[in-house]
């Protein structure tokens, strides 16, 4: 995704909470239909893309919101110090987990990416469902054919 089109996205999570000089409410709420909505802007900006978009709803201190939108396999990542929350709002996809990075890199601070993984565990994801992945335990989205996913995606800083 673009740097024009992440400013866009930022510019619409801020106008649905209201303008930008009234003091926003400590609490924040995303209804199903917001979520789905935005889900389905983030589809069309994956066509365009490798498949995958995302956007951050909102950075606390030690934990963000986002959405995630993927209809190609992703690569196989893992963070240290960050575990994931993710809820399915639509579609279906296999989460892998555990295992080794096959041809690690690194992807950013904390954070190394892989083409696959190998010896993980995989579990089919539907809408509804939510898992919880610890930070440190390799993960990767697959997507099979014409299929996608949505997920609302909790990062958790995690302490020793």
């Amino acid at each position: 995704m673009d740097d024009l089109a992440r400013e866009i996205l930022k510019d619409m999570a801020l106008e649905e909470i209201g303008p930008r000089d009234q003091k926003r409410s400590p609490v924040d709420h995303w209804p199903p239909a917001i979520l789905l909505e935005r889900a389905a802007y983030l589809k069309k900006m994956a066509r365009y893309g490798d498949g995958s978009a995302s956007e951050t709803l909102r950075e606390y201190p030690q934990h963000s919101l986002g959405l995630l939108f993927r209809s190609r396999d992703g690569d196989a990542e893992m963070h240290e110090g960050y575990a994931f929350l993710f809820c399915v709002l639509a579609g279906t996809a296999t989460l892998v987990t555990g295992g080794t990075l096959t041809h690690p890199r690194k992807a950013g601070p904390g954070q190394r990416n892989g083409d696959a993984l190998e010896g993980g565990v995989r579990q089919e994801l539907k809408q509804g469902e939510f898992v919880h992945v610890p930070a440190g335990i390799p993960h990767q989205f697959l997507v099979a054919g014409e299929k996608s996913i949505a997920c609302f995606v909790v990062k958790i800083q995690e302490t020793e």
